[in-house]
């Protein structure tokens, strides 16, 4: 199964030199990035920022009255912290208006607009700036968007070749040299827009995305001949749209037993629909027009596209990677790829409400991708807006009702909510889909069903599904955590769970949670000193876990260390235990009253089972063995 790419021409772990927004410095690692990987690549995404708070409605509304620079400037700079973009805007604003000659506030405003999607009121104000010669790059490259999405093909030749102080001249400018090539193409000076795409192309390490852009103004020009033999020489071929664009140019060479032998033979392509539309269409001899893009608008939007790509997976995303997608959005409505780009850069950011708004824009289109939904889905899950996810997933799972990972996900959804019997009809038909799959596609649906059992009291099945995915995958941690601590749990394979909990500590030494369970198994096994030393690792890896927390005070009283174990406690008590939903005040009180004796006593020597840590859902366990 594969996974949503930033951008369905760059590979997710495209590389860049940050700094200027000048095409300069970024062209290596652009440059890199198109160089390589396959069709369908993974998408190895960082995880969302802890602990922003979600935009809502509210952020829209004028926040109190704050009277001078400092006021304004302390909120937009808050509001940035947590990606509050739309509040960020509002005080960036009003602190550039306080100073209109500080360039940096004058950036920030331009910066907040355009993320917060107010793309139109950045480029009037970048407009502005210019015109009072305040200009910055990144006003120079609103501008820029502004003229494009007017078609003002010569004011936008005239802003680009009138550039003073450039670093670098016009056929070495990836950015610049590309959008005026495509410019002259718009303002009918289509020798002209050649002669500069092949002044750049003759510089080698520009020649791959040059020719690539290059082969689609070719195309344009109904030079299919030409399209092809570029296309093909700049490697695009290897990524979703310049294959895409490589199978409509073959399409309309009337070579379309070649095309579709490219789609046939590309792995995955059941999870990309415009592939199997077209595939469909082909094999139906139905007519396949070009429209990967349908003016220089759209081939100046697929140039941002590949910027913000580029600025997104270097090792700290950069906030410029949402500009240049919103940008392309912006110049070009009708291209799902920026919007859905434009969503995931938002998603990334907790920035859920605006996120969805570009995700409706593209189903309106007609466009639902299953690699963004699942993204989607798994991103709304975490960020604690079930509902949200479940309807999500039901969508998806009624649009794709044969996409096994489409019922993974809906599964994963009940699971998290804990409705666990909701997640394993999912799940078994997760299962019956993948029935003929490869092992490696059957062992989390496995390992989420033997949880989703396990937690529905049906431990026999429960136990089938987790040791056929532990066959699998046997140096799975998370797996070998679970199995071996619910063995444990009920007093069966004994010797055998410990060791598979020990195995799962070597593969994982800095997880919190295998270490609390290979603690607290040893406390179940009343091998209460071998407990303190990996539940003091698990505690400073997770101090603020009240379970945690609590469990080092109950090892620590049955070790002796009375005083020590009612610190513990009471530092579970202070971290508010009743939110977690895995540890009851009311018995920790009872414990500082009456000692951890008498409480056992009373439960007739029964301590509560300890929950393991699941992992949450298909789409996150991918993501984290993407990234090791």
């Amino acid at each position: 199964m594969t996974q949503t790419r930033p951008h369905p021409f760059l590979p997710a772990t495209a590389p860049v030199r940050r700094g200027r927004v000048n095409g300069g410095l970024l062209r290596i690692g652009l440059l890199v990035a198109l160089m390589g990987g396959p069709a369908m690549a993974q998408d190895p995404r960082p995880e969302p920022r802890p602990a922003a708070e979600t935009v809502t409605e509210d952020a829209a509304r004028p926040g109190p009255p704050m009277r001078g620079l400092a006021g304004p400037y302390l909120a937009a700079r808050m509001a940035t912290i947590e990606s509050d973009f739309r509040a960020a805007a509002r005080y960036f604003v009003q602190a550039a208006a306080h100073d209109p000659s500080d360039v940096f506030l004058q950036d920030s405003a331009l910066m907040a607009l355009a993320s917060s999607g107010e793309v139109e009121r950045a480029a009037a104000m970048a407009e502005r700036l210019i015109l009072d010669d305040r200009g910055t790059e990144l006003a120079g490259l609103l501008r820029r968007a502004q003229l494009v999405r007017a078609e003002d093909w010569d004011t936008l030749i005239a802003l680009i070749e009138d550039r003073g102080d450039a670093d670098l001249a016009l056929d070495q400018d990836l950015m610049d040299g590309t959008i005026r090539a495509w410019a002259l193409l718009g303002a009918g000076r289509a020798g002209d827009a050649v002669q500069a795409f092949e002044a750049m192309a003759a510089i080698p390490e520009l020649a791959p995305i040059v020719n690539y852009h290059l082969a689609l103004a070719r195309a344009l020009a109904g030079d299919y001949e030409a399209a092809d033999r570029l296309i093909v020489e700049s490697e695009a071929v290897g990524h979703l749209m310049g294959l895409t664009a490589r199978v409509q140019i073959l399409s309309q060479l009337d070579r379309r037993d070649e095309a579709l032998e490219i789609l046939d033979q590309l792995p995955g392509i059941e999870a990309e629909p415009q592939l199997v539309a077209l595939r469909d269409r082909l094999r139906e001899d139905q007519p396949v027009a070009f429209d990967v893009v349908a003016g220089p608008s759209d081939g100046i939007a697929h140039l941002l596209l590949s910027f913000a790509a580029a600025l997104a997976n270097g090792p700290d995303p950069e906030p410029l990677a949402l500009i240049h997608a919103r940008l392309a959005a912006w110049i070009a409505p009708g291209n799902p790829e920026a919007r859905l780009m434009s969503a995931q850069l938002l998603q990334d950011r907790l920035q859920f409400d605006l996120a969805e708004a570009e995700y409706d824009d593209v189903r309106r289109m007609g466009q639902m991708r299953p690699q963004a939904e699942l993204s989607r889905i798994d991103a709304l899950s975490r960020a604690d807006r079930g509902d949200e996810a479940e309807r999500a997933a039901l969508a998806l799972t009624a649009a794709y009702p044969d996409l096994a990972a489409a019922w993974v996900a809906h599964g994963d959804v009940m699971r998290q909510a804990e409705r666990f019997a909701d997640a394993i009809p999912s799940y078994d038909r997760a299962l019956s889909l993948l029935e003929d799959a490869p092992g490696d596609a059957r062992w989390f649906p496995l390992f989420a069903r033997g949880i989703a059992l396990e937690r529905s009291g049906d431990f026999d099945r429960a136990e089938a599904d987790l040791l056929a995915a532990l066959e699998i995958r046997p140096d799975q941690a998370s797996l070998l955590n679970y199995l071996g601590y619910s063995w444990i749990d009920r007093n069966e394979n004994l010797d055998r769970a410990l060791e598979m909990i020990k195995r799962a500590v070597e593969l994982a030494p800095g997880d919190g949670y295998i270490l609390d369970s290979l603690a607290w198994a040893y406390f179940r096994l009343g091998r209460y000193q071998d407990a303190v030393a990996p539940m003091e690792q698990a505690i400073a890896t997770m101090s603020s876990d009240p379970l945690v927390n609590d469990h080092l005070g109950d090892i620590y009283w049955k070790v002796g260390r009375q005083r020590e174990a009612e610190i513990q406690w009471r530092r579970a008590l202070s971290l508010d235990p009743t939110d977690s939903g895995e540890v009851d005040p009311d018995r920790i009180r009872d414990k500082l009253d009456r000692g951890l004796d008498a409480v056992l006593a009373d439960e007739d020597g029964v301590v509560p089972s300890h929950p393991t840590q699941a992992p949450q859902s298909q789409s996150a366990q991918t993501k984290a063995e993407a990234a090791e």
